[in-house]
């Protein structure tokens, strides 16, 4: 006898940044149906879920808003599952600090606050073995921090920190807020589609289930 498999169509943002990565691990996961690139009104509305990727969240912004796309964007994440990295995370949060004069456009819908390039330029970037064990038990995430963002402020008690970096400032060691899950929404400071491990993807893709309208 065959077990059904649930079955779910998951949107990768693709205005801009490293959405191909994010494709590449999805279609290997037995749940999802389809992956969908996402660029328009009409493709949003065909997904169940989205992903927002890493890149330059300025950039992503104003495409977005050229494209027509933020306000619908903007209405998806308020109820729709999303996940964001590193640019992604900054997208989705309620303030963030560090941008270009002027600001930039987010989509208000995470409660939090984010420093923009927190660890300094791309010559800055790093991985580590990130323990998450909130969402994967003992075995650590390769997480790779690319020009990465932190979480300088929670917002709301809905706002769950799942994944705590730990830096050394001066002389002291102090952990930093990299991954944080609000009810539909999940945003990881570092990039998980630059690895070989999907086991995040799977964690999004089972979240993206429960939410299933």
């Amino acid at each position: 006898m065959s077990i059904d498999i649930p079955q779910i169509v998951i949107g990768v943002l693709a205005l801009q940044g490293a959405f191909l990565e994010h494709i590449h691990i999805l279609k290997k996961l037995p749940q999802v149906k389809e992956v969908i690139p996402v660029r328009t009104e009409e493709q949003l509305n065909q997904v169940d879920a989205l992903i927002i990727p890493g890149g330059e969240s300025t950039a992503m912004a104003l495409i977005a808003e050229r494209c027509n796309m933020l306000e619908p964007l903007r209405a998806f994440v308020q109820k729709k599952p999303t996940w964001g990295t590193c640019a992604g995370m900054i997208m989705l949060a309620k303030e963030a600090h560090g941008a270009k004069k002027g600001g930039q456009q987010l989509f208000n819908a995470l409660d939090v606050s984010v420093n923009r390039n927190q660890f300094g330029s791309q010559k800055e970037s790093f991985r580590t073995m990130l323990h998450l064990p909130e969402l994967l038990g003992d075995e650590p995430f390769d997480a790779v921090f690319i020009r990465a963002p932190v979480i300088s402020e929670i917002k709301s008690p809905k706002v769950k920190i799942v994944g705590r970096l730990e830096q050394k400032v001066g002389q002291t060691e102090a952990e930093t807020a990299v991954a944080v899950l609000q009810e539909h929404l999940f945003a990881t400071a570092f990039h998980p589609e630059l690895t070989s491990d999907s086991r995040l993807h799977q964690f999004f893709v089972d979240l993206a289930l429960k939410y299933k309208q």
